[in-house]
């Protein structure tokens, strides 16, 4: 699943090199943490979400074909993770 998010999320930015992703495992959902560039949060979210709701839903309909739940995150500069905060 990483790795899918990974290659979405680096087509979409000007600086691929600073994309971080982590996977937070629980016990029935597995939580994707996006990190990107501050520059580059708007073309992750795009045009009132659309472009964020588009690669959720990708990434949920392949989770399905595995039987997971998936839950994506962007993180903002700062802010600490769920793995972190817990």
């Amino acid at each position: 699943m990483q790795e899918f998010v990974a290659y979405i999320v680096k087509n979409l930015v000007d600086h691929p090199d600073k994309v971080k992703i982590s996977e937070v495992g629980g016990t029935q959902t597995l939580i994707i943490e996006l990190s990107v560039e501050k520059a580059d949060i708007g073309k992750i979210i795009g045009k009132r979400g659309k472009t964020i709701n588009a690669i959720r839903t990708l990434l949920m309909s392949v989770a399905s074909r595995n039987g997971l739940r998936v839950n994506l995150e962007i993180l903002e500069e700062g802010e600490p993770s769920a793995a972190v905060a817990e």
